[in-house]
């Protein structure tokens, strides 16, 4: 794959803005959703949306104690295309207790990826994105869906959908079809204004959550109310969907929290700085909305360890096999 390296000393990323939460996770608890970057070992796809800086995964294991997490899921950014080099670097030095991932199939290129090796080093999930550079569904997109979810099936992966949540709703039939674990990202693509808690494609996600094995990560509220703006329907749409389905919810943080969103902010020798964004007041304020130790069982530590099967604590040592 043709790549391009980044100097990428001025864009490390950085803990500063990072608190740890009010009140400790659960032990167990996961982050489902971050990313490692390593250009100067891995260098970045030609043809990305945007360049940005280090965030390895030294870096990614202070966050967690940071947070007091014990596990995560490394999902695959789509500045690597579908080079997993540094992600798989990443899950080898978390450990298998520790961290699984999400891959990606870009087609054809995907086509030549050996799924199973990447589901014996922890691969657990592939990933869709279908709003990156506006990609966008397109009349193909159930299509797409369909493909992938044929190749993955064997392996008893799921599928890890990046879209808008009006697009989320108009593909409700192919992914109710699927039959196979679906994960929405970023509370399920959705954009808070006035009203949209009770709109119509809030109520296509919590039907489809209380319906079939489609899970919802509860990650980067910035990006679904940005600037902090209608707060309130994000909140209320969580509380939607923790009332049909409280088994189907996840927590991420998507650390380290990339700046570029698929947008090209200059020329791609531009190193796009992480956003200073406080995890550890996200959970909080997530724990506000969600009160309930039960609840927060289940989000942080229960449903991930049966999503990305993870070992069950006094278990023997896991195998990813």
């Amino acid at each position: 794959m043709d790549a391009t390296r980044v100097d990428a000393g001025p864009g490390r990323v950085s803990l500063a803005a990072v608190e740890a939460p009010g009140a400790p996770p659960p032990p167990g608890a996961c982050d489902c959703h971050v990313h490692v970057f390593a250009p100067d070992r891995h260098p970045y796809a030609a043809d990305r949306a945007y360049t940005p800086g280090t965030a390895g995964a030294g870096d990614l294991s202070a966050f967690l104690a940071r947070l007091g997490m014990a596990r995560t899921v490394l999902v695959q950014p789509s500045v690597y295309a579908s080079d997993h080099a540094a992600l798989l670097e990443g899950l080898q030095a978390l450990g298998p207790d520790r961290a699984r991932g999400v891959a990606v199939l870009d087609e054809p290129a995907g086509r030549c990826l050996d799924l199973a090796s990447l589901h014996e080093q922890g691969v657990r999930g592939v990933r869709l994105n279908l709003a990156v550079r506006a990609q966008g569904g397109g009349p193909d997109a159930a299509g797409r869906l369909l493909r992938v979810r044929d190749r993955i099936a064997p392996l008893g992966w799921h599928l890890q959908l990046h879209a808008d949540i009006v697009l989320v709703a108009a593909l409700a039939e192919t992914l109710a079809a699927l039959e196979t674990p679906v994960v929405l990202d970023h509370f399920a693509g959705f954009r808070a204004h006035a009203g949209a808690a009770e709109a119509g494609p809030a109520d296509t996600v919590v039907a489809l959550a209380r319906a079939i094995p489609l899970y919802v990560k509860l990650s980067a509220p910035y990006r679904a109310a940005p600037g902090g703006a209608h707060l309130d329907e994000l909140a209320a749409f969580t509380r939607r969907l923790a009332a049909a389905a409280p088994d189907r919810l996840l927590w991420a943080s998507d650390w380290p929290h990339t700046g570029g969103h698929g947008a090209r902010q200059g020329g791609l020798d531009r190193i796009e700085p992480f956003r200073p964004e406080n995890a550890g007041a996200a959970l909080d304020r997530l724990r506000g909305w969600l009160p309930g130790p039960a609840g927060w069982q289940r989000i942080l530590v229960d449903n991930p360890a049966r999503l990305y099967a993870f070992p069950v604590p006094g278990a023997p040592a896991s195998s990813l096999s």
